[in-house]
């Protein structure tokens, strides 16, 4: 991964004795943001925990000082700072004198969002889910940029506190080729993301902290005019947003249900239960748990209708450091009735069934060694993708546009049982073929297994 936050042109907009102290830290790196409190020491937030930055307490003059080197705050009492991504927040007094102010850093991290790469391949609307300040910000700008730059998508964000691109006109390089449409006032953003879609015939919709009944409704028309989502919202878990009743629509809504007695009893429940009300305007959930763990539901539907009912809902946990290699594993979410193990165990079944097998022994018997380059032609499947999961599993690999050079051609099955002159190619060449009815990260870490 690789980070741009332009932090120096925020350190320049600070009284001179922080100046110096935040230039010489061996921290900077993990700087999460800066407080500026009157009457109070200075201190400085990394992720590690805070820190002190000096014994000079903050004065009005050093306030005032910060205030006139930064843009006009906005009715949320948010500024920012000319071509970065940083985010300057106040806090005013009785008299609406500004008394305190939280510099949070804006940071571009490109390659952040490779871990859940495999998910924007299938074109489905995502939700991101986490508490204030675990990041979700920084990766939908990272997925903004791939989407466009990397996968050619018409992209546009719906910025509304400029969080996303930056506090300028001109958009931060952060989001690539993607564009932004900014947002006049905050109780507006509903009417701009309608705007978006009447206006500018995106293909995907970028959302930031999707809040009130307005902005869910309009998240939900535009779902069913067929432009993908990609949002953020606050919570914890999808529980949480199930049991919120102004955002519980993103997820399909909830609705109490009267049972007859023959249906209540074959169930196992009571006559009045809950059941969703409706497709979720997001197919795909990923909850933050923290920077390098994300649980991901990749069919909502199911796991809203499997909490519901009390059953067992199988996670996805996805982990990840910069110095390792992607680690996935589901696992059954805790505290609920192992009555249902037989449900889950069917689940499982149906992932592994996910992966086809062509022709296993034929495959096998023409493989060379792995320590030689394994040559792959890849049909329907990003290159890109690829090489960030390959290099990631250590695989000793090289692709190629020529088919003859192939040792092995892989692709999606829907498009390669179309293609008959390639199949005749390889079976001529004997050159053999492994399809997936859906490519992850996961997958291909069990094709590779299948190999060895």
């Amino acid at each position: 991964m690789t980070s741009n936050n332009d932090l120096e042109k925020l350190i320049d907009n600070l009284p001179f004795f922080l100046q110096k102290q935040l230039k010489n830290h061996n921290s900077c790196d993990q700087l999460i943001e800066i407080v500026l409190d009157l009457g109070r020491r200075p201190e400085a937030r990394f992720i590690d925990g805070p820190e002190y930055l000096s014994q000079k307490i903050i004065s009005w003059q050093d306030i005032d000082y910060v205030i006139k080197r930064i843009s006009k705050f906005t009715n949320e009492n948010r500024a920012g700072i000319e071509r970065t991504l940083h985010r300057i927040s106040c806090i005013r007094n009785r008299q609406f004198l500004i008394n305190g102010l939280t510099c949070r850093i804006g940071r571009a991290i490109f390659g952040t969002i490779s871990v859940i790469r495999d998910l924007l391949e299938l074109e489905k609307s995502i939700l991101i889910l986490g508490k204030p300040g675990t990041g979700k910000t920084t990766i939908i700008r990272e997925i903004a940029r791939v989407l466009a730059d990397e996968m050619e998508k018409r992209v546009i964000i719906i910025d509304t506190s400029n969080e996303i691109a930056g506090d300028s006109d001109i958009s931060h390089s952060g989001i690539g080729r993607a564009r932004r449409m900014q947002v006049p006032q905050t109780e507006l953003q509903h009417k701009v993301m309608v705007e978006a879609v009447e206006n500018h015939m995106p293909q995907i919709i970028i959302i930031d902290e999707i809040g009130t009944e307005l902005e869910v409704l309009a998240a939900r028309m535009i779902a069913e005019k067929g432009v993908q989502l990609v949002g953020t919202t606050h919570g914890n878990c999808l529980d949480n947003l199930i049991k919120n009743p102004s955002l519980s629509d993103l997820i399909g809504g909830i609705q109490y249900v009267t049972l007859s007695d023959d249906e209540a009893k074959r169930r196992g429940t009571q006559k009045s239960i809950l059941e969703r009300k409706a497709y979720p305007a997001f197919e795909i959930l990923i909850e933050i748990n923290s920077p390098n763990s994300w649980t991901i539901h990749e069919d909502v539907k199911t796991s809203v209708d499997l909490l519901l009912r009390g059953n067992l809902v199988l996670e996805q946990i996805r982990q990840f450091k910069l110095v390792e290699k992607i680690h996935i594993k589901y696992q059954n979410s805790s505290n609920l009735l192992l009555k249902n193990q037989t449900r889950i165990n069917e689940s499982l079944l149906q992932i592994e069934n996910r992966w086809l097998f062509i022709n296993k022994t034929k495959f096998q018997n023409s493989m060379l060694s792995i320590s030689k380059p394994l040559i792959i032609y890849s049909y329907s499947i990003s290159n890109n993708f690829l090489k960030e999961v390959f290099t990631k599993i250590g695989l000793n690999f090289h692709l190629t546009n020529n088919l003859e050079h192939a040792s092995l051609i892989i692709g999606l099955k829907k498009y390669l049982r179309q293609n008959f002159k390639l199949k005749d190619l390889a079976e001529r060449k004997k050159i053999p073929i492994y399809s997936f009815n859906q490519v992850s990260i996961y997958q291909l870490t069990k094709f590779l297994k299948m190999i060895n």
